[in-house]
């Protein structure tokens, strides 16, 4: 009998496996030849290979129909290694040994897999592909892209507010034009009769009366003059005043509209992001120069406490890390410079002094 601690196999249906490689040879994201270390770690063995999502096929051949073998990619880790080549060796040798990475998992007893590419950018695109061939990473990606899309859709939904307030306000300031246009006619009606009857009397005046009455009939017609520049001069404050008393009730209309508190909001995230990005950034460029280069000097000395193996373990990918966040914060850096601006204060004083200049007071 059979003891129920014994450790059964794991089954695999090889037909399901058949029809994901051959699917994957129409739909892969790389593919191409890689030289692929033994179990043994004594034989270097040229396979093609097929990356399809987080599953990577190896064949015996290109026109190889049926797998040779399948390895999991979710979970594991993909770094270049930087070997020590005897100086002994040929050019040829040392080349060959440059090109090489490795897949590993952080867990015990599990098999680590060596690769060679044939040249530089070969073995940086297997590289590239193989981190990103993560389905928990396609899953943050997601759920980025949908909260952008919910911020974009709050933001259409302020812009359209926003255009609903303006239209209205459109409408207002049409009604007040009219209504003044209106005026406007009546006060021209009015005063045409009223022009008429003085030029009237004043031909008949100047026509019955002597020489004599003249200088009293143009003393009326300065101190008619003087009173319709008062009149003027009072209108013309007014109107200024409206002016600005209607500025100001935009202006707070907008400050206290949905789309004025939701730029608020934005630019203060924007704001909190760029600071932590600089202090991470600040954190990644003293890990790398305070821990990890002096790990790669003390690696390469004669005597190592370690291994460039366990430096690289340790540190993993800090380095390009930092360099990325360091490009990325100087985008932020950028686009935080030219960040769109509205100066409402100096539109309100330039109008009202435009139109206080007019009528001096």
């Amino acid at each position: 009998m059979l003891s129920l601690n014994m450790q059964r196999q794991i089954r695999v249906n090889e037909n399901q496996l058949i029809v994901l490689s051959e699917r994957a040879r129409f739909d892969h994201s790389q593919a191409g030849y890689l030289h692929k270390r033994s179990a043994d770690n004594s034989k270097w063995r040229l396979k093609w290979f097929v990356l399809y999502q987080n599953l990577l096929f190896y064949y015996d051949s290109k026109n190889s129909l049926r797998p040779a073998g399948l390895l999991l990619l979710e979970g594991c880790y993909c770094e270049r290694l930087i070997t020590t080549v005897v100086a002994s060796k040929s050019m040829k040798v040392r080349q060959r040994q440059q090109f090489r990475f490795e897949i590993t998992y952080r867990r015990e007893n599990v098999r680590q897999y060596e690769f060679r590419a044939l040249n530089e950018m070969n073995c940086n695109n297997w590289i590239e592909a193989i981190r990103y061939a993560s389905f928990s990473r396609l899953l943050l990606q997601k759920e980025e892209l949908e909260q952008k899309h919910l911020h974009l859709l709050q933001v259409v939904e302020s812009e359209k507010t926003a255009k609903w307030q303006y239209a209205q306000q459109c409408e207002e300031l049409s009604m007040d034009i009219e209504k003044m246009r209106a005026e406007l006619l009546s006060l021209i009606k009015e005063r045409k009769p009223l022009a008429k009857h003085q030029s009237n009397g004043i031909l008949s005046s100047v026509q019955g009366t002597s020489s004599g009455s003249m200088p009293s009939q143009f003393a009326n017609l300065a101190q008619d003059s003087i009173e319709l520049r008062k009149i003027k001069k009072v209108q013309r404050f007014w109107r200024s005043w409206l002016c600005r008393r209607r500025w100001r009730q935009i202006v707070e209309q907008y400050t206290k509209s949905r789309h004025a508190e939701s730029m608020r909001k934005r630019y203060s995230l924007v704001v909190r992001l760029v600071e932590a990005e600089e202090e991470y950034v600040k954190q990644l460029e003293v890990l790398v120069t305070c821990f990890l280069r002096p790990f790669k000097m003390a690696a390469s000395s004669k005597m190592p406490p370690c291994s460039h193996e366990d430096v690289n373990s340790i540190f993993l990918n800090s380095e390009n890390v930092m360099f990325l966040h360091q490009i990325f914060l100087r985008g932020l850096t950028s686009r935080l410079e030219s960040w769109p601006t509205l100066v409402l204060g100096s539109s309100i004083y330039h109008s009202s002094s435009r139109t206080a200049c007019s009528h001096p007071t």
